[in-house]
């Protein structure tokens, strides 16, 4: 039955579903409109008027004048205006009685959903670089605010992630279009994701509930996809307040909150009102790390203001590079939030700040500042306090007596509730707060929402963390290691002065070992060996080394620089500096500066810095998406060694997930740490041994590819020669692409991935031989996939899929050698190549050989379609001859190949045609259409139809100004100029009327494209 269910019929359903939802549908074919247009305009124009009725009409053509003319910007650019237009309304200018006013003009009723128009279209027609036709647009008041690519659901070769390819096309042909956008879709009934115009297909994320629980999540319905993110009253929430932008630097990036941001961030503004009312405890709000908590509390902020008509937000954390981290992703999004976030520089700027004001602003602070004196800094009731990491003793309310001196110390959360007593206070935290710790709860209340690790990584939105021990490398003695543990019980009472007392004086023995010169050296030795061999060739490169001291980050530093003098720029030390610092030091340290250039290299995925030597700075909140490996050389504890650990789980491509490698046996400690995390995580994450984990599972991967090339010898590429080598994976592609093996190789392609990314995380534990085969399966897989990719826009020329092989094999094996495919790949092939046609016929692969030559005909053909109808028609009706046959077992490989051959051939003859007329490639297609039926030339000399084809091509190049596409009207003159002209010259024959018809259709064609190049 699934084969019978198409694209359309899938396109049917969505639409129905939307009707479901109260929206209109309109079948775009019934509409007369512009087509060069974007927007559907009589209901912008209708929408304006209902919207803005006591705006005067200047008012409301100046908005529409303002909505249709973009200053010439990137789309990123002029998108954003559009969004500020939406969010706002529009600014605009008119006159009453000659006196000139200004005000807004709104594009939407927020507060009144019925008020609005909400048009689903399909089949709409949108022509600038080229004619494309989305599958379904949603329309607010006559704007096209989202794109919906669906992909059919019964046909194997195409998925919602073909529709992302599609949408990135659309993209560089309208792209107009997405001036308007808020929301792209990609969808395929199995898989429906939503991102913005500057997502990458990684960030594309699902939709999981209507209603905020994270129940039956693992595999959400279309259904639920697409209510929940279009429901009338919620879809206009979304597009107010749950879109914005960040500026990074000179690009900017459009993001669409995630599911679980918007739910939680709606359940926290009404908790936060509630407690505005009551007891001032807003709650906690625990999103695990990576998941995108600090736009969560700027989605926040921003809801704040309407709902609690503009309070002053303090936001509090508890270190300085934190604070610098947090107010700088606000401060991207300033627009957003419509105000500037501002520093205090001290508390009696602080209370300035404060004083300053009745309601609004954004104030950062760290806890520090609060702690200078016990003062009231202001008793408003309007201030909402964010506390970010919000957990631990930072928050203790009891007054303590220091033993040894009978000072009173005072908990930070009394210090700060006597500084804001009026104030409501609100936890934000990435890890859980512990079972015993009583003062967070006390201060902020239960919690509003948990988000876990293992949603986020169903999810998508982060990746999961893998653990491999190599203590043992270390060689570290029984009496070094009962210190190690004896640092962690030191570290779990960290609150108790005596215990730190006592615990300085171990912790210089503790210094001492691992910062022996022989530890260390053994260990740099190490990690150069795991990251060379195991960790460098893999996604960018990047990786983060966690230090136990300051001097030991500097010795690791001068021990790989030792070793490897040529990584200066490869290897840089991150931490904090000291006037007590030894002059060395200073130069690689460096100031405040140097260290903010060297976190934008490493986040620059294409600089050379690989390694970061780091001992606290850059463990929190600090985000490299492609960092996939972490050595740890410190013990670590409880929520420190989770922030830590985070590092390496943000989305990156196909990262598989980060791998944390240990040399101090924080094993244990992360098992503990676990037991603050929901049941689940504990069940998904309490083990995350690669030795466990990751390396059965790709024994078990590798298993299935060798049953899929059961029958396919291959052994020849883990003993031979480069050139056996070479031939083993030509072979190996030509055996899987095999007409009958479409099953395996479906499975192929899928299990092959799952492999390469089960040994990106467990390949020091693999055996060489086995790495071996996985790379070859890599190659294999690569090259398969390249080739089934057919057509326009995908294509992949034979000297670059060698160097790709080359690259795995490099990565995989570190083998130097030059792998052809052909002996002659150092160039683009092209179809009317004879020698490469030569080359293909003797080819002793042939499956590769029909797949190569399939894909290179349809590349032709596809260009024959954008010039000429006639040619495209006839060679992609014979290329589909051939192919069924050949599908269907009546034609065998060498027969497809040499009908293939004779298709390319002729195809060649007919890129001559033209120079033997006389006629140019243009007037061809002309001539072509003229003559494509057979009879034609019996009635007429070939002469006579070279100037009737001269004159065609002569009368359409100079009417060209006319804008063809713009109006039925013009394309009906040019067809009345078109019939006249063939009248003159007595064309067609009697009973011949069809091949007016071809002929329009070409000039049509001609004047479409030619329209394109001179827009």
């Amino acid at each position: 039955m699934a084969a019978f269910y198409t694209e359309a019929d899938y396109e049917n359903s969505v639409i129905e579903l939307f009707q479901n939802m109260g929206y209109r549908h309109v079948y775009a074919p019934d509409l007369e409109r512009d087509f060069k247009s974007p927007l559907y305009e009589e209901e912008l124009d209708e929408a304006l008027h209902r919207l803005n009725p006591t705006m005067p009409e200047d008012a409301i053509a100046d908005a529409l004048y303002k909505l249709k003319n973009f200053e010439n910007a990137e789309l990123v650019q002029k998108n954003a205006l559009f969004m500020d237009y939406l969010q706002h309304g529009v600014e605009v200018r008119y006159f009453v009685k000659g006196e000139e006013r200004s005000g807004l003009v709104y594009l939407v009723d927020y507060k009144n959903p019925d008020n609005n128009s909400f048009v689903v279209a399909n089949q709409w027609t949108f022509i600038e670089n080229s004619n494309k036709r989305p599958d379904v647009l949603l329309f607010l008041n006559g704007m096209p605010v989202v794109l919906i690519e669906l992909k059919s659901p019964s046909r194997e070769e195409t998925d919602a992630s073909e529709a992302y390819t599609q949408i990135r096309n659309y993209m560089h042909e309208i792209p107009s279009m997405f001036i308007y956008n808020c929301i792209c879709i990609m969808s395929d009934l199995m898989t429906s994701k939503a991102g913005t115009i500057t997502s990458g297909e990684d960030r594309f994320m699902e939709w999981k509930t209507k209603d905020g629980s994270y129940e039956n999540t693992q595999y959400a319905q279309f259904d639920t996809f697409f209510e929940g993110i279009f429901e009338k009253q919620r879809f206009l929430d979304i597009i107010k307040n749950f879109i914005c932008f960040s500026n990074e630097g000179t690009k900017q990036f459009k993001i669409l909150a995630g599911y679980h941001q918007y739910f939680a961030v709606n359940k926290a503004i009404a908790s936060t009102k509630h407690a505005t009312q009551t007891d001032g405890k807003g709650g906690v709000f625990w999103h695990t790390q990576g998941s995108g908590k600090s736009l969560s509390m700027v989605f926040y902020a921003h809801r704040l203001q309407d709902a609690l008509d503009s309070p002053t937000i303090v936001v509090i954390t508890d270190r300085n590079d934190l604070d610098d981290q947090l107010y700088g992703q606000f401060a991207k999004c300033k627009n957003f939030l419509r105000q500037e976030p501002v520093h205090a520089q001290s508390r009696a700027h602080l209370k300035e700040l404060l004083n300053g004001r009745k309601a609004n602003g954004i104030i950062f602070t760290t806890m520090q500042k609060f702690e200078e004196s016990f003062d009231c800094l202001s008793e408003r009731r309007n201030i909402v306090v964010m506390a970010d990491e919000a957990h631990r003793g930072q928050y203790g309310l009891k007054e303590k007596v220091d033993a040894k001196t009978g000072e009173l110390k005072i908990g930070a959360a009394r210090v700060i509730r006597n500084a804001l007593p009026n104030a409501t206070y609100i936890g934000f935290t990435g890890t859980p707060i512990s079972m015993k710790d009583r003062n967070t709860r006390e201060v902020f209340g239960d919690y509003i929402d948990i988000y876990d690790m293992t949603q986020a990584v169903e999810d998508g939105a982060t990746r999961p963390v893998y653990y491999e021990s190599r203590v043992i490398k270390l060689k570290l003695d029984e009496k070094t290691l009962k210190l190690i543990d004896q640092e962690y019980d030191i570290m779990a009472n960290n609150a108790d002065p005596e215990v730190i007392e006592k615990s300085k004086q171990e912790l210089g023995q503790m210094e001492a070992i691992l910062g022996n010169d022989k530890t260390i050296n053994s260990l740099v030795e190490d990690i150069l060996n795991h990251y060379e061999n195991y960790r460098e060739n893999l996604l960018t490169g990047k990786a983060m080394i966690v230090a136990y001291s300051r001097p030991i980050a500097m010795k690791i530093y001068e021990r790989i620089l030792q070793l490897r003098p040529g990584w200066k720029e490869k290897v840089a030390v991150v931490m904090t500096s000291s006037n007590k610092d030894p002059e060395e030091w200073n130069k690689i340290i460096g100031n405040k500066h140097h260290k903010d250039e060297l976190a934008k290299e490493f986040k620059d995925n294409d600089s050379p810095l690989k390694i970061a030597i780091v001992v606290d700075m850059w463990l929190t909140g600090f985000d490299v998406p492609s960092l996939a490996t972490m050595y740890v050389y410190k013990p670590m504890q409880g929520y420190n060694l989770m922030q830590a650990i985070a590092r390496v789980n943000r989305v990156f491509g196909d990262k598989e997930g980060g791998l944390v490698v240990d040399y101090v046996g924080i094993a244990s400690a992360l098992k503990q740490a676990m037991n603050d995390y929901t049941a689940r995580d504990k069940k998904n994450y309490g083990d995350t041994d690669v030795a466990k984990v990751a390396y059965p599972r790709f024994l078990e991967k590798l298993s299935i590819c060798r049953d899929l090339f059961h029958g396919y010898d291959y052994s020849k590429f883990i003993t031979g020669t480069n050139l056996e080598r070479s031939k083993a994976i030509s072979g190996a592609v030509n055996f899987i692409v095999g007409v009958d093996k479409e099953r395996e190789r479906e499975d192929f392609l899928k299990e092959a991935l799952l492999l390469k990314q089960a040994l990106s995380l467990c390949s020091s534990l693999a055996e060489k031989d086995m790495r071996i085969e996985a790379a070859f399966f890599e190659s294999v897989r690569v090259l398969v996939t390249r080739l089934m990719n057919q057509g326009e826009g995908k294509k992949i020329s034979l000297p670059e899929m060698n160097a790709r092989v080359n690259e795995l094999l490099k990565a995989s094996i570190q083998s130097d050698g030059v792998i052809n495919l052909f002996s002659d790949a150092d160039k683009e092939f092209s179809l009317f190549d004879p020698k490469f046609l030569e080359e293909i016929s003797k080819m002793k692969e042939k499956n590769l050989a029909v797949e190569l030559l399939k894909k290179l005909i349809a590349e032709q053909v596809q260009i024959y379609r954008h010039t000429n109808v006639v040619k495209s028609q006839k060679f992609s009706e014979i290329m589909q001859r051939a192919m069924n046959s050949y599908l269907n077992g009546m034609l065998t490989n060498e027969q497809v190949i040499e009908e293939l051959l004779n298709l390319a051939k002729q195809m060649a003859t007919a890129n001559k045609e033209g120079e033997q007329l006389g006629l140019t490639a243009d007037e061809l297609a002309f001539y072509d259409a003229l003559t494509k039926p057979q009879a034609i030339k019996d009635f007429y000399e070939n002469t006579e139809l070279i100037a009737i084809t001269k004159e065609l091509a002569d009368t359409l190049r100079k009417n060209r100004t006319i804008d063809w596409q713009k109006r039925d009207s013009a394309r009906a003159k040019m067809r009345m100029m078109i019939k006249r002209l063939l009248k003159r010259h007595r064309y067609p024959p009697e009973g011949m009327d069809d091949a007016v018809q071809t002929v329009m259709t070409q000039c049509e064609l001609w004047t479409d494209n030619n329209d394109m190049e001179s827009a």
